[in-house]
């Protein structure tokens, strides 16, 4: 997606969603790769399970929301009860070894809800709709999460925001943050965005100004890697991808529900 890399569209849904609905092959001399050997799951299937899922509705104004009561919004509930009681546990217990004690959030899909994106494109990438979406600035917040973050504050706990969003949407993504009640810093040391133009020393192993190579997972673990050298111990990081919490430097992982994209 916006934040490294995006495959795109319902046929990457039904890989993610619907990978245990049937079996793969193994690959051979001549095929790399595993093929699947029974037929797919349905993709207008696929699509109605995500809309259940979501508890999907279209509003008067066009725009497809989600429901509080849906699934997503309980599966969101119960993940976000968990990390309470972690972020409890650990704020009781800090500082450790004189570091403060943060958590990490993603922002797509963990903290801003793109589905009305996914919905109105039928769940395809484009980079100049996705950009002017981003601008916006009008995506609710993920059913939960503003409160997370206030409670994580009340118990001493800063909070991150780590985007594979490109250093020209900062502006957009820290607006539409502060419109969806994420009441927490959102400067330039609390907001990491991908900044290819002019990235990071602490990426110097995989980007430069003239060539960027950092992965989704090398970008996220560099950068959680370097906030933790400033002082803090991130207790907790959340996102709705595999890649966003790969590669370490968080005591504690919380992927969050999402079967309409995925990011590698």
């Amino acid at each position: 997606m916006r934040k490294s890399l995006r495959v795109a569209g319902l046929a990457t849904a039904c890989t993610v969603a619907g990978a245990a609905l049937y079996a793969t092959g193994a690959a051979s001399a001549d095929q790399a790769e595993a093929r699947p050997t029974k037929e797919p799951h349905n993709i207008g299937l696929l699509v109605g399970e995500i809309d259940t899922y979501y508890g999907a509705t279209k509003g008067a104004d066009g725009v497809w929301k989600s429901s509080p009561h849906s699934p997503y919004a309980k599966d969101l509930a119960r993940i976000q009860a968990k990390a309470k009681k972690d972020i409890k546990e650990a704020a009781a217990h800090h500082p450790r070894h004189g570091k403060k004690p943060a958590i990490v959030l993603d922002v797509d899909d963990t903290a801003l809800l793109s589905f009305d994106y996914e919905k109105s494109t039928n769940y395809t990438y484009n980079n100049d709709s996705w950009n002017a979406y981003v601008n916006e600035a009008k995506r609710p917040a993920v059913f939960g999460m503003p409160d997370l973050v206030k409670y994580a504050k009340r118990k001493g706990v800063e909070v991150f925001f780590l985007t594979g969003l490109a250093e020209p949407l900062r502006q957009g993504a820290v607006t539409n943050l502060a419109r969806a009640g994420y009441a927490t810093k959102l400067d330039r040391t609390h907001v990491f965005t991908k900044d290819k133009a002019n990235p990071p020393a602490y990426l110097k192993n995989c980007a430069t100004p003239t060539a960027w190579n950092c992965t989704t997972v090398q970008f996220k673990e560099g950068t959680r890697k370097y906030i933790e050298s400033t002082g803090y111990d991130i207790v907790g990081s959340f996102g709705d991808q595999t890649s966003d919490l790969a590669g370490g430097y968080a005591d504690k992982t919380y992927k969050l529900p999402n079967p309409t994209y995925y990011v590698g």
